[in-house]
């Protein structure tokens, strides 16, 4: 049946969103619990934080079927987001673009102006042409002109997409009896000059975690001084997947704010002192 096919990707959908996903879906009798079920062994992302990708050996095609380089995505400056998906993925691609999508539609920020996003298929039979129609539905419910220039989806034959898959860390293989890839579910976010910054997992993006994560990958060029306030105070907490507020700096954040607020009356008050005793 046509819904069993769902049935790989839903499993890891949930086992990003929940812990002990894996132990209770869809195990065969003969696997003892907390097994990895058989389709989903060694499929995941191992996060490769403070990489260095190997921008100048990467090649893919662009909407248009140009030959385009992976360097040529990184620059001025920019953090960049990558994410690997398939365009004709029946569930959890779509869900992962999806979540991503209502994610930026709430920061401030736009695609194309403070930071730049790659899109990659790993289905190597993907062409220009269903990367053009995935980028103009996308770009059409983002509902920002600016986009255009900096939201990129791509496509390449099945070395080039493994060799930047195993450097981000991504895990992944085709189920001939589906005829479906298994995949993970996350998006990395990447400095100006390849370093791999942080990863978010799971499918739904809240717009804090974009923010902070664009604000750690842009090492402070992009944000107003708010923002890189936020960015102190809060870090990123591996266990939960996401940002938390951090306690102890928030706190060493509140008495460098006394500390100066203090420090600016004493000065203001010994002027007036100094001004008072002056005959």
């Amino acid at each position: 049946m046509k819904s069993s096919r769902f049935i790989p990707h839903l499993l890891l959908a949930f086992a990003f969103l929940s812990e002990g996903a894996f132990a209770t879906s869809q195990r065969p009798p003969d696997e003892p619990p907390g097994q990895i079920p058989t389709e989903l062994q060694n499929i995941g992302i191992d996060a490769q934080l403070g990489k260095k990708l190997n921008l100048e050996s990467h090649f893919f095609r662009d909407e248009a079927g140009n030959k385009v380089g992976l360097a040529s995505f990184f620059h001025q400056k920019k953090p960049v987001i990558l994410n690997l998906v398939y365009y004709q993925c029946p569930s959890l691609c779509n869900l992962l673009l999806n979540g991503l999508l209502e994610g930026l539609k709430k920061l401030s920020w736009t695609v194309g102006e403070q930071f730049d996003i790659v899109t990659l298929s790993i289905n190597p039979r993907e062409t220009p042409e269903l990367a053009r129609a995935k980028k103009e539905n996308y770009l059409k419910m983002y509902g920002r002109p600016d986009a255009a220039k900096g939201w990129h989806f791509l496509t390449g034959d099945e070395a080039s997409i493994q060799s930047l898959a195993a450097e981000l860390g991504f895990k992944y293989r085709y189920d001939e009896k589906q005829k479906e890839y298994a995949h993970a579910a996350g998006i990395w976010l990447a400095t100006s000059e390849g370093l791999i910054s942080r990863v978010l997992y799971g499918i739904q993006f809240l717009e804090t975690d974009l923010r902070l994560a664009l604000l750690e990958a842009g090492h402070g060029d992009i944000g107003t001084i708010v923002d890189r306030v936020l960015l102190f105070c809060y870090r990123y907490d591996p266990k939960e997947k996401k940002y938390s507020l951090g306690i102890l700096r928030l706190i060493q954040a509140g008495s460098g704010v006394m500390l100066l607020v203090l420090g600016i009356y004493l000065l203001l008050f010994w002027r007036r002192q100094g001004r008072e005793s002056e005959p």
